[in-house]
């Protein structure tokens, strides 16, 4: 109970700390108050809702007259008494519901004040109403609301987002899942952007977006989840830096999200369904063959909902000329920052294991390096401490015979080293697209994915190795290789001999009980 009241005392302290200390009368605690009572608080028993004025000056008035114990809450006159309606009381409510089911309580207590000189609060009421099956909607009169789907008259008016979980994908030898992110305009039922991914995160969300707004523009709206990445507050800046409504679906209500989702499914039916059927792609041919898809299938078919193509549609639509917006401003919002040293004696600052040139007047100095992480990342830009621009790093590599950076302007080398560098950075980078698996680093196994498939292809007789198996048959055998630790080569033998058949599933059931019986693999 204590620690209940304490609840309190803090709340209506911590509401009136800024004129509790103030002259009560004064015209700047008036106008707080005032201000006060127009916004909405969340009291300590999760209730939300406007302080009435008239309760604000009665707090900070008990508070200057008894202090802080002034807050505590009278307890009820009736408390360890008890307080149970009569039951001849609530069989009348209950009949008077019945006979009529739009009274409200306010006519039913009239009622009961005739009959019983006695009323009912309006909670107490409706929990024994509706428990006897007597409220407005158990009577049928009132219907729950019939949800529609969002509609807009122009392109660009409202766009929605989502992530959905997409075929496995080969990389290294290895099987991985993929997420595809889109964003459909809900006028024209077009796909501003769509990509598979490896990842569903902030910078996977910031990539889709800034490619969508270089090709469309920016939306009026922007509809996403209520996930904790689309409350990204560098989202939330570059909506309001090009004058985006940002809008979330409220909780519990995925009906809301019917658009998107309604797409994902045709993705899953007509896109993915043929890619799980034949061979496991690379994440590059799998986002190349859903372009295909998207821009010959989906835009240029009939959609059923709006009864026109989504290209069509998309073009009559535009109420003006698609104008380009310059993402120079607002793409720093979505950029990754990190705090470097420059160092003192090659002036260049140090980001993931790529060297950047800096101006020579900031070694030794601390600064905010910011960059694209999906971008070329030739160049980062420089900022200091206090947030000022200080100029750009140049992507370049430490050579043995360089010397502490002059002041004076370098000759330009006979042979173009930046580039060389860049192509063997690209290839980085596209190993690296699918980010850190810190699970699959630290548990990596002995024995490669792509020598297990192969050698059980050979077992089973079937030719062509890994290309032996579709994409469906590739996910489930990489799950199984992920349950499985120390698998070998031997005990997948040992299990193809005894297997009943020369097929997955019985290979597969004979593999898990050899490791179980040897305790070396579950």
């Amino acid at each position: 109970m204590e620690n209940r009241e304490q609840k309190w005392q803090l709340f209506w302290c911590r509401l009136l700390y800024p004129v509790i200390f103030e002259d009560p009368e004064g015209k700047k605690v008036t106008e707080y108050l005032r201000g006060l009572s127009k916004q909405e608080v969340t009291f300590p028993d999760g209730k939300s809702k406007k302080p009435s004025l008239s309760t604000l000056w009665r707090k900070l008035r008990v508070y200057r007259q008894g202090g802080l114990e002034a807050f505590v809450r009278k307890p009820r006159k009736d408390r360890d008494k008890i307080r149970v309606v009569d039951q001849e009381v609530l069989d009348k409510a209950i009949e008077i519901k019945k006979e009529l089911p739009t009274r409200s309580a306010i006519t039913i207590n009239a009622f009961l004040e005739e009959y019983y000189s006695t009323s009912l609060s309006k909670t107490t009421l409706y929990r024994h109403l509706h428990s006897a099956g007597a409220t407005r909607l158990k009577l049928g009169v009132s219907k729950k609301k019939v949800r529609c789907r969002f509609s807009r008259k122009h392109t660009h008016s409202l766009w929605v987002g989502d992530f959905e979980h997409g075929p496995y994908v080969l990389m290294d030898g290895e099987a991985y899942p993929t997420y595809l992110s889109a964003f459909i305009d809900v006028h024209s039922r077009f796909i501003v952007d769509g990509k598979y991914y490896l990842r569903q995160n902030k910078p996977v969300l910031i990539d889709c977006l800034l490619r969508a707004f270089a090709i469309h523009g920016s939306p009026r709206a922007l509809y996403v989840d209520n996930a904790k990445v689309y409350y990204a507050q560098e989202l939330e800046l570059a909506c309001y830096d090009l004058k985006i409504k940002l809008l979330h679906r409220p909780p519990r209500e995925p009906e809301t999200g019917g658009i998107i989702e309604k797409f994902f499914q045709t993705v899953q039916s007509q896109f993915e369904a043929e890619v799980r059927a034949g061979d496991i792609l690379d994440l590059e041919r799998l986002n190349r063959t859903f372009s295909a898809w998207l821009n010959v299938s989906y835009h240029q078919g009939l959609h059923s909902e709006v009864g026109e193509r989504p290209k069509e549609r998309y073009e009559k639509g535009l109420i003006a000329p698609i104008k380009g917006i310059s993402l120079n401003t607002s793409i720093r919002f979505f950029m990754k920052k990190v705090k470097r040293k420059v160092h003192k004696d090659f002036s260049d600052v140090s980001v993931d294991g790529r060297l950047y040139k800096v101006d020579p007047r900031l070694r030794g100095d601390s600064v905010m390096v910011r960059f694209d992480e999906f971008g070329d990342l030739k160049e980062v830009l420089i900022y200091s401490i206090n947030d000022e621009y200080l100029g750009k790093g140049v992507l370049h590599q430490r050579e043995k015979q360089d010397q502490p950076p002059a002041d004076h302007q370098q000759k330009k080398p006979e042979h173009d080293y930046l580039s060389l560098l860049v192509d063997r950075h690209d290839c980085q980078l596209n190993k690296q697209a699918r980010g850190i698996d810190y699970t699959y680093a630290t548990g990596r196994k002995t024995w490669p994915f792509l020598s297990f498939i192969t050698s059980l292809s050979k077992l089973m007789g079937r030719k062509g190795g890994s290309s032996a198996f579709n994409a469906s048959e590739i996910e489930t055998l990489k799950k199984v290789y992920d349950r499985l630790d120390n698998l070998n080569e031997s005990l997948l033998m040992e299990a193809a001999q005894i297997a009943e058949r020369k097929e997955i599933p019985h290979i597969i059931y004979e593999l898990q009980l050899l490791c179980e019986r040897n305790k070396k693999c579950l």
